[in-house]
């Protein structure tokens, strides 16, 4: 059984991997002791926010050209409320902002493109199941050369993480700041954009596909993280949620290979964050499910799954996705 697990197009300064066969071994097992307090061990029961108030969110003014009627169907999770209180789905595109050679979401402006997600949103919909709308922003981007810091990767430039910031706040979404990081560590790279998940909406994704080791390049290679490493991003990013009092943070862990996550079951589940594993397998659907299948461990976090518009062969429904099971609660577009 063979899944389609081509690396993604992300846009002309990466290389597109060939189609590799699905490796189905099995991480390592045990437990992963640290610092972080009690942990859950059931994806189905993340526990909410101990913190009784939000954060301070960052700027207020629109852009240009939006409609201050436009509202998502649901705001985002209340403090205390969990990310996927109320039964709650998330529905998301993807890509960068200002190209739509990395994904859907930057094929136009933010409050462009709200429209579009909206609908997209709408379709997942039914009455004992709410969905919340989520823009999911690639921040650092992996490169094909070293740059200035020799890591492979660089940072947006802050001012587009703010105009999404904006519109997520005037539209009442979330923002998923989605992270490559080269040869960078997942912790180095998400504390430099510490100013915008103190924002309580914003949440954090890590794409192992793009963490290369020494000596490995971007888009030559498929990436792996330990889930050492996993923890020690998610140990500071909940350490976060505690000191600036914020609701439960959405925390993603993007994986469309077994040996992208070293040691899954030793990756520690945190009541401060929402862990979802997102399986982005693309092809057929019989080949997206045996993906979904052979990576997903739905005991430990909640369901992820992609979308692709281009690279799927034969786009699955919202209908055929809310079917899948085990349950799939955050869907992304890509």
């Amino acid at each position: 059984m063979r899944a389609a697990l081509a690396a993604r197009s992300r846009g002309a300064a990466l290389a597109v991997v060939g189609v590799v066969a699905l490796l189905v071994l099995a991480a390592g097992v045990g437990l992963f002791e640290d610092s972080s307090g009690p942990t859950d061990p059931s994806a189905g029961t993340q526990g909410s926010s101990p913190g009784p108030a939000p954060g301070s969110e960052l700027g207020e003014a629109g852009e240009s050209g939006e409609d201050p009627a436009r509202r998502a169907p649901n705001p985002p999770p209340a403090v205390g409320e969990g990310i996927f209180g109320r039964n709650r789905t998330l529905v998301a595109y993807y890509g960068a902002a200002g190209t739509g050679a990395l994904g859907v979401l930057g094929e136009g402006p933010p409050n462009r493109e709200i429209g579009r997600l909206e609908k997209a949103a709408r379709a997942f919909e039914r009455p004992d199941r709410p969905v919340q709308i989520v823009y999911e922003l690639i921040v650092t981007v992996a490169d094909v050369t070293p740059g200035p810091d020799g890591d492979y990767s660089h940072d947006v430039p802050r001012r587009d993480v703010e105009r999404y910031l904006r519109a997520a706040r005037r539209h009442d979404a979330m923002l998923l700041l989605d992270i490559q990081p080269g040869r960078a560590s997942f912790p180095e790279v998400a504390q430099r954009w510490e100013w915008a998940l103190k924002d309580p909406r914003v949440g954090l994704a890590l794409d192992p596909e793009w963490r290369m080791a020494r000596g490995a390049v971007p888009g030559r290679v498929i990436g792996s993280v330990d889930a050492a490493e996993v923890n020690q991003t998610s140990l500071w990013l909940a350490n976060l949620v505690r000191r600036e009092r914020l609701p439960q943070k959405l925390f993603v862990l993007h994986q469309f290979r077994t040996s992208m996550i070293e040691r899954i079951d030793r990756v520690a589940v945190r009541r401060r964050l929402a862990t979802v594993q997102h399986v982005d397998g693309f092809g057929t659907e019989q080949q997206k499910m045996a993906t979904y299948d052979a990576v997903l461990r739905p005991q430990r976090f909640h369901p992820g799954f992609k979308l692709f518009y281009d690279e799927d062969i034969g786009l699955m429904s919202p209908a055929r996705v809310l079917k899948v099971r085990p349950r799939v609660r955050f869907v992304s577009y890509q």
